[in-house]
């Protein structure tokens, strides 16, 4: 049976060389309209420098919302036999059949920022993310510590039910409730649309001028509420918390318009990504969930090193 076994031993090789040859990683974010995921996309393409022989393409739709667009990329990837997916989900419904799609072709799947339902775990390999309610939770606690535990609070939250709000804005309102007596106005979606957040900022500091706090839960929210608050003139009035960490957040906790933001590790996200693929073709053991960690910033540490390694 010599020649028998030398056949069955070649097309063993043959099956180990595909598991690792040559593909493409396709990263598919929220939308590729936002520095946040822009800075994914920096850290994926670091990680690709230490992963050999894939190419990696980056896409999104043109907004957060857009959610059947960025379910087509996800099945225009299956359908391209890509070597590996890194999807950061819009919707924890609308994905699921995509990567059930990915998972029956064999093509791994890691999940960033935010994840999928319940029916959808056993498609993906690898979720990595912010503990966006250790985050939310964070948020509170530096707000209740700013303003006491009496009065009133705005949340400007971005896509209702999206795995990252769920977690981030429930986190943030469960710990107001638990640890104080102030009342909360909102929350309010702006779609992740920082025109949309900005007239919402605007109309709720018209309608509530004894407002003593506000959250701004993602990048675009963030941002369109702290211009709000500048142009109406109640900035450093109005305790105002932001979340990520890009250029125009990081002036306005400079300028005393946020007194805080929560960064995550966006770069993080994008480099484990990839690397994390890169396993998982190669057969490496890769933990289900990984926290990619968040730091809070202010204007005492905005220079600092640990600051710097996660602003964008």
């Amino acid at each position: 049976m010599p020649h028998l076994r030398h056949v069955l031993f070649s097309a063993c090789l043959a099956l180990l060389g595909s598991a690792t040859q040559a593909g493409e990683i396709a990263v598919i974010v929220k939308t590729t309209n936002s520095t946040f995921w822009q800075n994914v996309n920096k850290g994926a393409e670091a990680g690709m420098k230490e992963v050999n022989g894939h190419t990696m393409t980056f896409s999104g739709p043109a907004s957060e919302s857009a959610i059947a667009d960025q379910v087509n990329l996800v099945e225009n990837a299956v359908n391209r036999h890509v070597a590996g997916i890194v999807l950061a989900p819009s919707d924890p419904d609308a994905l699921v059949p995509a990567i059930k799609k990915a998972w029956e072709a064999r093509i791994p799947v890691v999940l960033i920022d935010s994840t999928v339902s319940d029916s959808g775990k056993n498609y993906y390999q690898s979720f990595l993310t912010t503990d966006n309610r250790a985050a939310g939770e964070l948020c509170a606690k530096e707000l209740i510590a700013k303003v006491g535990a009496t009065g009133k609070v705005a949340v400007m939250s971005y896509v209702a039910g999206s795995g990252s709000e769920v977690g981030r804005v429930g986190g943030f309102t469960a710990y107001l409730k638990a640890h104080s007596k102030l009342e909360i106005v909102g929350p309010y979606y702006s779609q992740s649309q920082m025109a949309t957040a900005m007239n919402q900022t605007t109309d709720v500091l018209a309608a509530h001028r004894d407002l003593k706090g506000i959250f701004g839960a993602n990048e675009p929210t963030a941002v369109g509420m702290g211009r709000a608050l500048v142009q109406s003139g109640r900035a450093g009035k109005v305790v105002a918390i932001g979340f990520d960490g890009n250029q125009d957040l990081q002036k306005f906790v400079q300028d005393g318009a946020l007194v805080g933001i929560a960064v995550q590790g966006s770069f993080q996200m994008g480099y484990l990504g990839v690397k994390t693929i890169q396993d998982l073709l190669q057969k490496k053991p890769v933990p289900k969930l990984r926290d990619t960690g968040v730091v809070w910033v202010t204007k005492g540490n905005l220079q600092s090193p640990e600051a710097k390694a996660v602003l964008y």
